[in-house]
């Protein structure tokens, strides 16, 4: 199965400090795989027009409903999520420095979408990518903030 994250109205490549919020410039978002938070799938500049992440994972069905797995699935049965990290990268090293993460979780996921999704085998979660200050979303992810659906693979 697979699980499409697509998200728009990106913050921009720097965003202004402001009150508990530093700033920062050349701002970038990933998906961050489980256990290793330096390794990022899709490395996304803060100002592309749209950023995508396509990952794999195994849904099982368990006594706690449907349980979904895989490299870039994070947390323990009945709490798993994805973390997009927020970070700066230095161009010259290639380094990447996390500053925020926003949580998606996965057990928001209506039951009725995540068993549809299952048969279908694609998962779609569509979110917009700054929070209301102008910043980049962090914290918990859940509906409205972000609409899932099941639809049929490309």
């Amino acid at each position: 199965m697979l699980i499409r994250v697509e998200g728009s109205d990106l913050p921009g490549r720097a965003c202004a400090g402001g009150p508990g919020f530093p700033g920062y410039a050349d701002i970038h978002v990933a998906v961050q795989r489980r256990g290793r938070p330096a390794d990022l799938l899709g490395l996304v500049p803060g100002d592309a027009a749209a950023a995508v992440w396509t990952l794999e994972c195994t849904a099982t069905t368990t006594p706690g409903g449907i349980d979904l797995r895989g490299p870039h699935i994070q947390g323990r049965p009945g709490e798993r999520f994805i973390y997009l990290s927020w970070g700066v990268t230095d161009t010259a090293e290639g380094g990447f420095a996390m500053f925020r993460r926003a949580k998606l979780w996965l057990n928001a996921v209506p039951v009725d979408v995540l068993t549809a999704a299952v048969a279908s085998d694609l998962l779609v979660g569509r979110l917009g990518l700054t929070d209301p200050k102008g910043h980049p979303l962090c914290a918990s992810v859940r509906p409205p903030v972000i609409t899932w659906t099941a639809e049929p693979p490309a």
